[in-house]
């Protein structure tokens, strides 16, 4: 199964942020056991960079996105990325541009923990739950 790993299901893990970081980790370790293929889109790594500089340090989050290159695949973002998830309807920018990613790179779902962001998705969006309850 390939998952794109919504950015806020990599922050949990990485930040240790409860009641999410349970099934988010497990999510992360059926990755890193194989069960599944993780991606990000490369916009997340931003993303993680500067939440993580903001509550532990810029050494954290250097740290951080190291373990994201090294745990995850990256959905790259291009011009035809950007211009697909500019024509979505959502309301959200950077939710249609992890519904681009995915679906440019042919990824079954994107996981993450609110979905209403992802409606009208022609990537299936699932939770943490969800998604391992299909493992």
């Amino acid at each position: 199964m390939r998952v794109l790993f919504d950015t806020n299901i990599v922050l949990d893990v990485l930040l240790n942020r409860e009641p999410f970081v349970t099934e988010a980790k497990a999510l992360w370790e059926a990755n890193d056991d194989g069960r599944l293929t993780g991606y990000i889109s490369a916009s997340s790594l931003t993303d993680i960079f500067y939440v993580a500089r903001r509550i532990a340090g810029v050494e954290a989050a250097r740290t951080a996105v190291r373990v994201c290159l090294d745990a995850f695949e990256i959905c790259e973002i291009d011009r035809p990325v950007l211009e697909y998830a500019y024509s979505l309807a959502g309301t959200d920018f950077e939710d249609d541009l992890q519904i681009a990613c995915a679906h440019f790179a042919d990824i079954g779902a994107i996981v993450t923990r609110d979905k209403t962001g992802f409606s009208g998705s022609p990537v299936l969006a699932a939770t943490p739950g969800e998604v391992l309850s299909k493992l």
